[in-house]
């Protein structure tokens, strides 16, 4: 079966998150009948297999017999993808309920549109909402829809760039296309501990 949209979603040993992402997503108000979602499990080494494996019947699992990074754990996810469109979320962030609903409206009714990118909310490992960004200002690699054609004829991501791969995908596509703003904080991102930056347009999460 072919869809419109594909949901790209990396992930390594987030066992306490991957849930919250995936009750988020199979509540879209857009209907599950429209999106597919794709988990690449890069090598986990917890429990996320587990956790996904309750979510087996509305997902599709992909699995990295080792860790390949997240830039080919993405390519290898859109590459398997049969959407138009091409969503990434990132496993321990989630999403509002109309998050792909008004992305999807957006990109479609506006045919010169290659991306369309959401503001977002920085949130607390409580889910309380800390700040809330605009993605021009301060973009990450999340919370952006894609028309997939125009993300392969760049040439996908770079798996040489294991660190700031959303930048440089991102400079490269701009080279090219350009990315719409929606000012709406649609997409959650999650701040914690465990992620390997502190500093939003340094952090890689997968």
């Amino acid at each position: 079966m072919n869809y419109e949209i594909s949901v790209i979603i990396p992930t390594f040993n987030r066992e306490k998150y991957i849930g919250r992402c995936m009750r988020s997503l199979l509540t879209q108000s857009i209907g599950t009948d429209n999106f597919e979602i794709i988990i690449i499990d890069d090598g986990s080494t917890d429990d996320t297999q587990k956790i996904l494996n309750a979510f087996k019947e509305d997902i599709k699992i992909l699995e990295n017999k080792k860790n390949l990074g997240l830039p080919a754990s993405l390519n290898k996810g859109i590459k398997a993808c049969t959407g138009k469109y091409v969503v990434r979320v990132d496993s321990d962030d989630y999403v509002n309920k109309d998050f792909l609903k008004i992305l999807y409206l957006f990109i479609t009714h506006n045919k010169n549109f290659s991306a369309v990118a959401c503001d977002y909310y920085l949130v607390d490992n409580d889910e309380n909402f800390v700040e809330r960004v605009n993605c021009e200002e301060k973009p990450i690699g999340c919370g952006i829809i894609f028309k997939k054609k125009d993300l392969i004829s760049i040439g996908l991501y770079n798996e040489k760039f294991l660190l700031n791969e959303e930048k440089e995908l991102r400079k490269r596509f701009e080279n090219k296309f350009s990315i719409q703003r929606v000012p709406l904080p649609l997409y959650r991102y999650r701040k914690h501990d465990e992620n390997m930056s502190n500093e939003l347009n340094e952090n890689e999460k997968n």
